[in-house]
């Protein structure tokens, strides 16, 4: 007996699971966020950057800004001397909250 089996659609930019990678890919996508939620307030880019040590200024700057466009998270400029900027995670960002507690009591003893 054969089953008559329809191919399924290509994945790509109609794949809800594809579109759910692409907000977090990149390898500090997932520690960046964490460490947002867990700060839970504005941050300046380079608390942000200590807490996510060893990332490289210029990583960091290209994966906020992919948040941003996103709407992942918030980026506020200052007029100020110097300047200032912060940044925090925003509603749509919080969605991985609930996932966050869960990845790191699941990895225990690697959290800080």
């Amino acid at each position: 007996m054969t089953k008559n089996i329809s191919p399924l659609p290509e994945a790509g930019s109609n794949c809800p699971m594809v579109s759910f990678v692409n907000l977090i890919s990149g390898k500090w996508a997932i520690p960046i966020l964490y460490r947002l939620i867990v700060i839970d307030e504005a941050v300046r880019f380079s608390e942000l950057q200590r807490a996510v040590y060893p990332i490289t200024q210029k990583e960091l700057t290209r994966q906020l800004r992919q948040f941003e466009a996103r709407g992942l998270v918030v980026r506020q400029v200052f007029a100020e001397v110097p300047p200032r900027v912060e940044y925090q995670i925003t509603t749509l960002g919080e969605i991985f909250a609930p996932n966050a507690g869960f990845t790191c009591r699941m990895d225990a003893g690697k959290c800080r």
